[in-house]
Order: C-alpha cells, then sequence, then structure tokens
C-alpha cells in the first residue's frame, strides 16, 4: 500500500484528490493538509511514502517545503502539482530533491502512474516540464555544476553506460531506451542503477542533470 499525503491550499482539489486516490486499491491517503507549514506538522505525526505538493501555498509554498522535508525525512517522495509551469519553480524543486513535477490538469490515470513510478524510486515529469527543465540547465550559465561529480568516477563509466546516459539527458523513458538500444528494460534498469550507483546520484533526473551541465562545459 502506498500512503500518499496531499498538500494544496484549495480544499476542492485536495478533497477531490483525496476521493479519487482512494478508490485505488494500493493507495490509500493518509492525510490532507493545506500549506507547507501543515505538512511539517503531519509529518511529526506520520511519515507518507509520497507527497502531492501544490507549488504555490500561502505560509510556505511547495518549493521550500520541499526542501524542507527532504532534508529531515529524505526517503520520503515528492510530486510537485501546479497549474504553472514556471521554469525556476521546476528548477528549484528538482534542485531540492522533488521526484516529480506534475501540471494539475493531468489524468486520473497518469496521476497514479506518476505515484506508483515515484514510489519505485525514479523520477516523473510531464514530458512539456522536462523539456523546460533541460532547456533551462542548457541555458544558465554557472560557475559551478549544480550536480558535481568527480571526473575520476566519471571515468569508471563503460560504453554502454555512457550510452544509456545519452538517452536519459536526452528525457527518455526506460522503455524507449530499450528500444533505441536494443536492451531489455530489465537491462536498461540494471545499468541505471549501477550508473547511479558509481557516480553517487541519487535518480535519473540529477543524472540528467549532471550529464547535461557535463556537455554544455558548466
Amino acid at each position: 500500500m502506498i500512503n500518499v499525503m496531499i498538500a494544496d491550499d484549495q480544499q476542492l482539489i485536495r478533497e477531490s484528490l483525496k476521493i479519487v486516490l482512494n478508490t485505488e486499491e494500493d493507495i490509500s491517503v493518509s492525510g490532507v493538509v493545506g500549506d507547507g507549514d501543515e505538512v511539517l506538522e503531519a509529518l511529526k505525526r506520520t511519515a507518507p511514502d509520497v507527497i502531492l505538493m501544490d507549488v504555490r501555498m500561502p505560509k510556505m509554498d511547495g518549493v521550500a517545503c520541499t526542501k524542507l522535508v527532504k532534508e529531515n525525512y529524505p526517503d520520503v517522495k515528492i510530486i510537485i502539482l501546479t497549474t504553472f509551469d514556471d521554469d525556476e519553480y521546476v528548477y528549484d524543486a528538482i534542485r531540492f530533491g522533488a521526484s516529480g513535477y506534475l501540471l494539475k490538469g493531468i489524468s486520473t490515470e497518469e496521476l497514479v502512474k506518476a505515484i506508483k513510478v515515484v514510489y519505485q524510486g525514479q523520477a516523473m515529469l510531464n514530458p512539456d516540464i522536462a523539456s523546460k527543465v533541460l532547456k533551462f540547465f542548457s541555458s544558465v550559465q554557472q560557475d559551478n555544476a549544480t550536480i558535481a561529480v568527480d571526473e575520476e568516477l566519471a571515468s569508471e563509466l563503460n560504453e554502454n553506460e555512457w550510452k544509456i546516459i545519452k538517452e536519459v539527458a536526452k528525457g527518455h523513458s526506460n522503455k524507449e531506451i530499450s528500444e533505441i538500444l536494443s536492451f531489455s528494460q530489465g537491462t536498461v534498469r540494471n545499468y541505471l542503477s549501477t550508473i547511479l550507483e558509481k557516480l553517487g546520484l541519487r535518480d535519473r533526473t540529477q543524472l540528467a542533470i549532471w550529464a547535461l551541465e557535463r556537455r554544455n562545459g558548466h
């Protein structure tokens, strides 16, 4: 059972999400709250597996809350939900550890899929937002890489691992990568796990950011 907390300042939205998600056999809504402060209070009592976090809330917004949650409860996965596809929100939420970033207009089926994907430790980005993230990191000029990896660790990667990284940086899913490289999806998953372990990265989103920054010389 996947325990989900819903954080949204609009009561109608959070109650609607609660009703919809509670109809799923393997998802249980363990709490609904209205802002970032309430998220932190609720976490003292119960730690959900996944938080659906509205990006714009009073008192403490979803981005600031994401940072605090990941610092204090690193195992809790966070999906940012928003009606805005603002580049800076995308950048900050992912930098602070959000595993997913979805627009509120998505279908119930897509939302449930996102929760399950994130619960399993993968990243879930709305395709439109994913392209924005990649463009954002491609355009930002920085003195130091946002995602730092020791070049000695990178030198341990083999040819197939670099092929996987190249496709991840393009935003391709495991299924797409398996088709492009003629690997089974299980093989792609195993390669990804090994790559993340070798580089000391948290998830495929960090891997994509690192690969883009490395390619662009940041």
